[in-house]
């Protein structure tokens, strides 16, 4: 089971979540490796000037660093309340514009982009719209960038193995036993199928970047509120899990637990359509 693959049923609702605490979501959530904006230069051109549409903005976690880049962004982002922090933290760069507007319908402007990216959000959007209407907003030759990222084995691995028996307690969706996967081990080959299905760009160019993250049993709280799965809980069940969570934390692991991330960056660029 990914991080990126939302059971297609409970999309919508849960793509919703969100919005319901920005502020938590800005604190919390942590944002990417510097190099993977180094390559996204590289593989594309999101360098001073580059005209760049962001699908999913969030509060701001990678239309900052873009920003500092130097480019010229219009981020479209769904909920209200992440839109008005996304405008505050990019209150200081006059060329970035924050669209509150769900990405299927919004209008896209007649200047296409350089680039289209969406950090983290590409998932929640509808699959029978997003790859045709990212095309549709890109020049010839456009870049379609998209960042997902998934918690792997590693860290604090013992931690994750005890805590199933939280998540089997309170969330009854959960797998037994399930396990993380080891990085090397998760397939993401659905993204290239889907670019090549489309039909309107061209082969895909992964990196992957692996990194671990150091919480207090607080900081890590505070992150798993911002997830879409343990928001919908019952409050009850929210409440109970993230109770057994700190207390393993607390009472085994010193008050800190390390997380693995995997965050991949996937980028194709369009090809003219066929006739």
């Amino acid at each position: 089971m990914r991080d990126d693959t939302p059971d297609e049923t409970r999309r919508v609702h849960l793509s919703r979540t969100f919005d319901e605490d920005a502020e938590l979501y800005d604190r919390a959530r942590p944002g990417y490796p510097p190099e993977l904006f180094d390559d996204l230069t590289e593989v594309a051109g999101t360098g001073p000037g580059c005209r760049v549409l962001e699908v999913g903005a969030g509060t701001g976690q990678a239309t900052l660093p873009l920003a500092e880049r130097g480019c010229r962004i219009t981020a479209v982002e769904l909920g209200a309340d992440m839109a008005a922090v996304a405008r505050r933290n990019l209150a200081g760069f006059e060329a970035v514009e924050i669209v509150t507007a769900d990405f299927e319908t919004w209008p896209l402007p007649e200047e296409p982009f350089d680039a289209v990216v969406s950090a983290t959000a590409f998932h929640w959007i509808d699959p029978a719209v997003r790859m045709a209407k990212a095309a549709d907003a890109l020049r010839p030759g456009g870049a379609l960038a998209v960042v997902a990222t998934q918690h792997v084995a590693g860290g604090s691995e013992a931690f994750f193995v005890e805590a199933q028996d939280c998540y089997e307690r309170f969330d009854p969706a959960t797998p037994p036993g399930l396990r993380l996967p080891a990085a090397a081990d998760v397939d993401t080959s659905d993204h290239a199928d889907e670019v090549a299905h489309s039909g309107r760009f061209g082969p895909v160019d992964f990196r992957r970047y692996e990194w671990d993250l150091t919480y207090t049993t607080a900081e890590y709280l505070a992150v798993l509120r911002t997830y879409s799965g343990h928001r919908a809980l019952p409050p009850q069940a929210r409440e109970g899990l993230l109770e057994c969570i700190a207390g393993l934390i607390d009472r085994r692991y010193g008050g800190r637990v390390t997380k693995r991330y995997l965050t991949e960056l996937r980028v194709s660029r369009t090809v003219p359509a066929l006739r």
